[in-house]
């Protein structure tokens, strides 16, 4: 047979989760994710279920057996319905997976799910893959737990906390204690740099040895001894003495942890702040032999200055293992350049956030993926102009209500960036130019999103305001803020026409002379076409556009503008569907007259 002899060739020296299924477990009734190796991400609003699924994952790769669970941990509180966490992993030798009592098979992994090997010994694999097992921990009706192992055969073996140990979990919760990996529990990470199991056993027996009875006062001697007596008397256990006892949930390991001396003082590590305890626990991890397999971060800024958070981002992007953090820090998603981001949304849908379409964004606005709302506005003007309408809408600052205008970078960038924010399920709105390129991907995306995605339907925001204001306003285009004719502004408009004269009688003559109009010309300048533009003078006419309206403030001039200058009517019917759009997806009501 070919039940895979791969099971003896090299497989990866760290476990590693293929795939995790979760189903009626807390908050979350049905998922399925398929994270990547290294280190995976997890984006999404409060109370999504983000700290649930390493929590799951905690629970399924528990080193030890004495886990507690309550009728809390089943969806919607029903124990009458078990719950269910699978995980499809590789499990190398040194867990032990194949010297369990009874031995565990190994599936075929296929990219996308665990399949059974072929039987056929001159059959090969349909979809070769790795060898993986399929292992879960089940919740039952009685409110005990199972660990089971798969089998291709469809039975089932233990999944002992033995092999579950030396997987090499570490976990650091976002709870303020936290401090597992710095004390001598079974499975910390203390507890693998120290590889002796026997310590415990010896420490406890030098503990109990001590003579404990002696520490008391004569008042409590007397009171021991007055104890005794009754005891005796009522033919109970006597000869008592005050010793070491033990009971349910304690050992000494729990007691036992490192300790470090500040100022002549020796400290436990565990009583030292919440950032310094989780640096403290990786680097203990990553001094044992074998590094974790598995580390699970909640809330990876807590407790740490923004340049600790790039160390520790930085020490985890070195190690092997497979890591899971959430975070709602713009800093953590920045510098967390070679991860894999993730989005999980309200319904408990978990989609990728590709790096290949994400990245710049990632680095230059991460606060892109942390917002209620992120309105994707083409450019800088577009910035601009939805930060000048969404104010008002709001009546004060959008970010106070969840909601980021982030600029896309461009009509390109843009588009990428909107299909990927549609996929992975974090909710967008967006404005952008038709710039006639991909207009089917444009028509599915509108078509998807409705209201919450604006394009303009030819042309680009310059276009559409400018062509909104009325004939005997388009001059007042030209003033600055303190209402004087903009120089510059002039410039660009003379160069176009080929004028050494930039006054507005000698433009309007010339605008006569050629049968061109004041509204074509002022539109070509604040857009920046390059149309008409005499060899060698292409950049120049581009960057006319900078003199007008091609930036954040600009932006906010020319929504101040169209405001002022009567074009709001006619620009109203396109906008304002937009704006309900963004309104409505926070909770606000949905204006019927948006009055400027």
């Amino acid at each position: 047979m070919t039940l895979f002899l791969a099971i003896e060739n090299d497989m990866a020296h760290t476990a590693r989760i293929h795939k995790i299924t979760i189903q009626r477990f807390r908050g979350i009734h049905s998922l399925t994710w398929l994270p990547a190796k290294g280190m995976n991400v997890i984006l999404g609003g409060g109370d999504v279920g983000k700290t649930t699924i390493l929590e799951a994952i905690a629970l399924l790769l528990s080193p030890s057996n004495t886990a507690v669970i309550s009728e809390a941990d089943y969806w919607a509180r029903d124990s009458a319905q078990e719950f269910i966490i699978e995980a499809v992993m590789t499990l190398p030798d040194t867990t032990g997976i194949g010297s369990q009592n009874t031995f565990a098979w190994p599936w075929a992994w296929n990219g996308q799910d665990a399949i059974p090997p072929s039987a056929d010994e001159e059959e090969d694999l349909a979809a070769p893959g790795e060898p993986v097992y399929r292992v879960r921990v089940r919740g039952t009706a009685e409110l005990e737990l199972a660990w089971e192992v798969m089998q291709p055969n469809e039975e089932l073996a233990h999944f002992s906390s033995v092999v579950r140990r030396r997987i090499g979990l570490v976990r650091m919760s976002a709870d303020e204690r936290n401090d597992r990996d710095l004390r001598l529990v079974y499975g910390s990470a203390l507890d693998r740099l120290l590889a002796d199991s026997a310590l415990r056993a010896r420490i406890g027996k030098e503990v109990a040895g001590l003579n404990l009875h002696d520490s008391l006062n004569d008042k409590g001697k007397e009171a021991i001894e007055s104890l005794d007596a009754r005891m005796a008397g009522a033919a109970l256990p006597s000869n008592l003495k005050l010793g070491l006892t033990t009971s349910q949930g304690l050992s000494i390991g729990s007691l036992i942890g490192l300790v470090a001396t500040e100022n002549g003082v020796a400290l436990p590590l565990s009583s030292w702040g919440a950032g310094t305890r989780r640096m403290a626990a990786l680097e203990i991890a990553s001094s044992t032999d074998k590094e974790a397999s598995v580390t699970l971060i909640d809330e990876i800024e807590r407790g740490l200055e923004p340049y600790r958070v790039r160390k520790l981002i930085n020490i985890l992007a070195g190690q092997h293992g497979q890591i899971f953090l959430t975070t709602h820090s713009p800093i953590a998603i920045s510098c967390a350049e070679d991860a894999h981001l993730w989005y999980l949304d309200s319904a408990g849908a978990i989609g990728a956030l590709p790096k290949v379409w994400i990245g710049p964004q990632q680095k230059r606005d991460p606060e892109t993926f942390l917002a209620r709302v992120a309105v994707i506005a083409e450019g800088p003007t577009e910035v601009g102009f939805l930060q000048y309408l969404l104010e008002r809408a709001f009546k004060g600052n959008p970010l106070d209500h969840g909601v980021r205008v982030c600029d896309g970078q461009g009509n390109d960038a843009t588009l990428d960036l909107l299909e990927t924010l549609a996929s992975s399920g974090l909710l967008f709105a967006g404005l952008a130019d038709d710039e006639g390129t991909a207009p089917e991907r444009w028509k599915k995306l509108k078509d998807k999103f409705k209201g919450r995605l604006h394009q303009w339907p030819k042309g680009c925001t310059e276009d559409h305001v400018i062509g909104a204001v009325p004939e005997e306003n388009l001059l007042a285009l030209l003033k600055d803020a303190e209402g004087e004719l903009d120089g510059y502004r002039l410039r660009t408009l003379a160069e176009r026409l080929g004028l050494q004269d930039k006054s507005t009688e000698t433009i309007d003559a010339a605008l006569k002379a050629s049968g061109k109009t004041w509204r074509t010309l002022i539109i070509a300048a604040a857009s920046g076409s390059k149309d008409g533009a005499p060899a060698g003078q292409e950049k120049a006419w581009k960057k006319h556009s900078q003199q007008w309206f091609k930036s954040t403030v600009g932006g906010q001039e020319l929504a101040q503008k169209m405001v002022a200058l009567g074009a709001w009517p006619e620009m109203q019917p396109q906008l304002l569907p937009l704006i309900n759009a963004v309104l409505t997806a926070v909770g606000h009501k949905a204006l019927e007259e948006f009055d400027l």
